[in-house]
């Protein structure tokens, strides 16, 4: 486990991030619906290059949820530029998935942050994207919100679950699950869904060009969330076509193939 003992006020609301390991900084950006725990096997394994910033999303793992909260990816770059700042961090190197790929991406064509070096694993960037299940959550909110917990959780599971091309353990399912059980975890999942939106993506993806750093896109040959025919077409515009395909992993390749990303990262 990842320990967050740090806490960053972002407009009154509370953001856990933690560090560890010495060198040139790297910041990890976790995706939906997940939180830093992601990068728990990854993250050692590069602090002995890097000094590793990794924090949970506004709305997500164990940052402040709350009703009424934007937890949409129109403010998810706004809190990776403020971070930034609060850690004084000038182009440190960044590695991203999912949403987190979509935050770093925005924070880079609209907010102007600089990387030494940016690695996107199954990002969400392009159109389409979202699943049926997203489309049904976003149209009967209160209801999914209603449900038992015994129903909730179930959902969850075969949710995260999806997310994976290999079984995940009893452990790993618990660890994505607890952010969102309870009263307060059951009603922030859901609000982060309904405020899942293609228009972020869609705003950003017009700007996409050649980018300033160097970059590496990674992307599981089982993803049944965003298929590897996305990471192509991504790869064709923003990195004239290079892509590290992963064997036998899914969207979730901290899950599947943790040592793919670690080979990457250290090259």
């Amino acid at each position: 486990m990842l320990s967050l003992d740090h806490r960053f006020d972002f407009h009154g609301q509370s953001v856990a991030w933690g560090v560890i390991g010495d060198g040139e900084p790297l910041v990890l950006i976790h995706g939906t619906p997940f939180s830093s725990q992601v990068w728990r096997r990854i993250a050692p394994a590069l602090a002995g290059k890097w000094r590793v910033f990794y924090f949970d999303l506004l709305g997500y793992g164990e940052s402040e949820k709350r009703e009424g909260q934007d937890v949409s990816l129109a403010v998810q770059n706004e809190l990776l530029a403020a971070l930034f700042g609060y850690w004084k961090l000038k182009a440190p190197a960044v590695l991203a998935h999912d949403f987190g790929g979509a935050t770093a991406l925005r924070a880079y064509y609209l907010n102007e942050l600089m990387y030494s070096q940016l690695t996107l694993v199954d990002p969400v960037a392009l159109a389409p994207w979202g699943s049926p299940f997203v489309q049904h959550v976003r149209k009967h909110e209160a209801a999914f919100v209603s449900n038992p917990d015994y129903i909730h959780d179930a959902i969850l599971r075969a949710y995260i679950q999806g997310a994976a091309f290999n079984p995940l353990d009893e452990k790993a399912l618990s660890l994505y699950m607890k952010p969102w059980q309870g009263d307060i975890g059951k009603a922030a999942f859901y609000r982060q869904i309904v405020q899942m939106d293609q228009c972020y993506t869609d705003e950003v993806s017009v700007c996409y060009a050649d980018m300033e750093c160097p970059l590496d896109i990674i992307w599981g040959d089982e993803d049944r969330w965003i298929p590897l025919s996305q990471g192509r077409k991504l790869s064709t515009i923003l990195n004239k076509g290079r892509i590290s395909v992963v064997a036998s992993a899914g969207h979730l390749v901290q899950e599947d193939r943790p040592e793919a990303i670690v080979a990457a990262m250290l090259g």
